[in-house]
């Protein structure tokens, strides 16, 4: 039979094991997408703060989701009806999101920038395609800063710009993501 000053050691030492483990999932605390449209007639600018995404450090996985009608700032809200319901049709499509896998390796514990290539699937309008995205991670006191600038071609997403509007309407978005994660 185990004595008390066995069982206190034994749980001493499983609990301060636990303690010690790496952080190991991540959850967006805040977040925003930003888009822009720099067409030779127009330019478009919205953006959403509804951010929301996890990221495992042990396996190196991640996948982040955004609300399409969540972007507000449009130059006018015809602008915006158009862009919910004629080129991202955000009743049929709901969400964009981005999931799969960070390339490099990096040191969760260790405070510091890492720049890396996060590989996935990036799914929009309800087409999926695989992209390696270039992201700066920033590591300071247990909160990670995510960065990342991007672009998207509309015709990669089945996303048709009408010959009246081709010159209000880029056909390369250009994406900013800004992301912090705190441990969950």
């Amino acid at each position: 039979m185990f004595k008390k000053p066995a069982i206190l050691l034994f749980s001493l030492i499983v609990l301060s094991a636990h303690a010690n483990a790496p952080n190991l999932i991540f959850s967006v605390s805040t977040g925003s997408i930003t888009f822009r449209s720099d067409a030779p007639m127009e330019l478009i600018k919205a953006s959403s703060n509804q951010l929301k995404g996890i990221f495992s450090a042990e396996k190196k996985q991640f996948a982040f989701t955004i609300n399409v009608n969540s972007f507000k700032g449009f130059n006018s809200p015809l602008q915006q009806e158009h862009f919910n319901e004629n080129y991202l049709e955000s009743d049929k499509f709901p969400r964009a999101s981005f999931e799969g896998k960070i390339i490099e390796d990096m040191d969760m514990s260790r405070d510091g920038l890492y720049i890396i290539r996060a590989k996935g699937n990036l799914t929009i309008h309800g087409v999926v395609q695989e992209r390696i995205i270039k992201c700066e991670i920033n590591i300071k006191n247990g909160i990670v800063s995510v960065k990342s600038n991007f672009t998207v071609l509309l015709s990669d997403h089945n996303i048709t710009i009408p010959k009246v509007v081709h010159e209000k309407l880029a056909s390369e978005i250009k994406i900013e993501v800004k992301a912090e994660l705190i441990e969950k």
